[in-house]
Formats: C-alpha cells, structure tokens, sequence
C-alpha cells in the first residue's frame, strides 16, 4: 500500500518525563522522545476507544501490531520555533542540559509519625516546557510515515500524552499546528536526513557519513561509532502464566547504538518497529 509522510510539531504543555536509568536519588530522563513512547500512546487510545476493550492485555498487543505495520515513526526531538519554521535542538548539545531539562524532587509520608518514608525520596528529570534562559516555549519535531488503512493518528495528536508521570498532568502535548504532508526524498529535521518512502515496503532514511544516528539502531552490520545500550521495554501481558500484571513483562528487542551516534560511511535505514532504525545491506 502507498506511503505518505508528514512533518509533525507538537507544543509541550507539561514536563515531560521519559525514563533513562537510576543515578542515586535521581531518577534520569531522556532528551527525546522515543518511538516506542508515541507508538505506546497512540496503542493506548486506540484500543480505549471501544468499549471494555481496556481490560484485555491482547486488546493492546494487537492494536499496537496494526499500528506497527501501518504508522512508521521518527523519533521527536525538542525544537525551538524560528520565524515560522521549527528548529530541532540536539539532546547531546553542550548547552542542552541547562536550557531544557529540570527536575521535581519529592518523597512519600509516614503519616503517624508525620516523617518523611524512609529510602522514599526520589527526584524526578523532566523536559521543561519553557527554556530555561530565554522562557521560550519547547516543541516536539519528528516525522509519520501513514499507509492508506492507518489509523486517524492526526486525530489523536492532542489527546495523546508522552512518557511516565501521566496521573500528575506530566507529558501533555497538543498540536502546533497541522501536520504537512512532505515529498518523497525530502529532506527532514533540517538537512540531517533524508526520507523515501514511494512504492517502498517501508519508509527509509538515508544518511551520509560522519551524519548523526536519530533513532535506536542494531549493531548487526553498521559501521558507527557511539555509545551503545540494550533496547528493553516493560509491557503488561495479562495473559502470561506469570510476570501478568502491568510492566512485569520485560522484552528486550536487542542492543543498538543511541541517538546522537556518528555514521562512519553512507547508509540507508529502514524505519522498523517502534520507530528503529534497521541498516539495509
């Protein structure tokens, strides 16, 4: 089925918090928002639409395979408007972690004896919806990919809400304008990449080389230098014989290089699964 892709900028209304490990009290949020986070939102309303239909781990599985196969996102990344363009800011920029990330520090009680619980301080980081040194309002940036039986995923765009934190308010975002539809080998984020996706299986991404990795990408067979780290997700599957209840099913899709890697030679991708990057051989 035929391909479209879209340019979609969402505005952050509410921090937003995407888990990235433990430091001490410190619990670490990423820079960008993943492309298994969006596919989580969008498998959750979808599937809450219907009614009852919540209650059924295998409701979601099989919602989100559909969505596997008919959505292909980009991850998002923060971006600042310019004009009446948006601009992406890199999470591994010097100056990032000063104008965009903050964190909410906060402990449970021990109400008899009006203490704090003991070994329950936490403190949250989250990506702020304003700037830090200018007060600028923080956007999200990152491509869909639709075919013609997707879903109405544009519809969805400001019911949707991104990351952990959500009974708090946490990770709300509405559109910031409407998604534009954008020509096949385009450009995207810039000049960081390009997309194709006419008369293809599955939307790709080419790079050259020494150009930035966007996304998760496999080691199999990629010549890349940066950090590397294992891709895992926790799922609720209520129908396992055991580890049933929400997020006890850990799946571990493989280990990949971060976002903000370096390509070391010109390389095509195709967009997979939670938005992965799979280098075509």
């Amino acid at each position: 089925m035929e391909w479209r892709a879209y340019e979609v900028v969402l505005r952050l209304r509410a921090p937003m918090h995407i888990g990235c490990g433990k430091v001490g009290n410190l619990l670490r949020t990423r820079g960008y928002v993943p492309g298994r986070v969006l596919w989580g939102a969008f498998t959750l309303r979808l599937t809450r639409q219907p009614p009852g239909a919540r209650m059924d781990s295998r409701n979601y599985q099989i919602m989100g395979d559909n969505i596997n196969q008919s959505l292909a996102f980009t991850y998002f990344y923060p971006a600042l408007q310019q004009g009446g363009s948006f601009s992406p800011c890199w999470p591994w920029a010097e100056d990032f972690p000063c104008r965009f990330l903050g964190s909410y520090a906060s402990t449970a009680l021990s109400y008899p004896q009006q203490t704090a619980e003991e070994g329950a301080l936490h403190e949250v980081e989250f990506l702020s919806p304003y700037t830090h040194d200018t007060g600028e309002p923080v956007y999200l940036m990152g491509y869909i990919a639709a075919r013609e039986d997707a879903p109405d995923w544009q519809a969805l765009l400001g019911q949707i809400q991104l990351g952990a934190e959500r009974c708090y308010g946490w990770g709300r975002v509405t559109p910031a304008c409407a998604p534009r539809q954008i020509e096949d080998g385009a450009a995207i984020f810039g000049n960081a990449a390009k997309i194709e996706y006419a008369e293809l299986t599955r939307p790709r991404v080419c790079l050259e080389a020494n150009q930035t990795i966007l996304a998760h990408t496999p080691l199999t067979d990629l010549q890349a230098a940066g950090r590397v780290e294992p891709f895992v997700g926790r799922e609720w599957r209520s129908h396992n014989p055991t580890h049933c209840y929400a997020g006890q099913h850990v799946e571990f899709i493989g280990v990949c290089f971060q976002p903000g890697s370096k390509l070391l030679q010109n390389q095509k991708f195709e967009i997979g699964p939670f938005g992965m990057w799979i280098a075509i051989q």
